[in-house]
């Protein structure tokens, strides 16, 4: 990992101006127990919503704390959890209420593993939606290398493309980047297939760790990994 791209001054400087954005197509992509964060004002803060019969759906805040919010956040890929928060915080959801009086010891790989109620089991309203907020700082033992996500993005659907390795996590290149690459990433985070592949300084933002990968040839059925 860490090619041609950072060895030289020219070729990191154009490969920091040309980081990956991918966007990824949504239809079919989801299944029970999947989560996402929704308004915030970034991608890794929110309301918490789990899909659930076909719906996306949100989660009451009875016994909501920062074990619950740690397992939305490891599912979803970041790093840490800053803090458990209500969703009016952000704003309250407006479709069914999945979720209600969770018991997560924090140690779950996702919040559909935790005790609760029972599926569309509750006594709360919308008022009582529950939100995390999740840092992209630090590592997280339970990443494992070649874990991706997407930054800065408007939604989890799309941003700046991330790879995780030796506990940071860093850019790729975007040097033969095309849609067979575009679609390995998105499927590796759950979405069917990838809608195109952007410059991150032109619609998103440049990052700045390390420079993780370089010259990705997929075939686009391949893992990442």
């Amino acid at each position: 990992m860490g090619g041609p791209c950072g060895s030289t001054f020219v070729a990191g400087l154009l490969c920091i101006w040309y980081l990956l954005v991918v966007n990824c197509t949504h239809s079919n992509a989801q299944v029970t127990g999947d989560v996402r964060l929704a308004d915030g004002i970034y991608p890794y803060q929110g309301r918490v919503e789990i899909f659930y019969n076909g719906q996306w759906g949100t989660v009451c805040d009875d016994g909501w704390g920062i074990e619950e919010a740690t397992v939305v956040c490891r599912q979803l890929g970041y790093s840490a959890t800053v803090r458990a928060a209500a969703a009016s915080e952000f704003s309250i959801g407006d479709g069914p209420i999945h979720l209600d009086d969770l018991l997560c010891t924090g140690d779950e790989l996702r919040l559909s593993d935790c005790p609760h109620r029972g599926w569309a089991s509750h006594n709360c309203g919308h008022s009582e939606d529950a939100a995390a907020v999740c840092s992209t700082q630090g590592s997280d033992s339970s990443l494992s290398v070649g874990s991706v996500r997407l930054m800065d993005g408007s939604s989890s659907s799309e941003g700046r493309v991330e790879v995780y390795y030796q506990g940071d996590w860093g850019t790729v290149c975007d040097d033969l980047f095309d849609i067979q690459d575009a679609t390995v990433i998105c499927r590796q985070l759950g979405f069917p297939g990838a809608v195109r592949a952007v410059s991150a300084a032109a619609e998103f933002s440049v990052g700045d760790g390390p420079i993780l990968l370089d010259n990705l040839e997929c075939t686009g059925r391949e893992s990442l990994e």
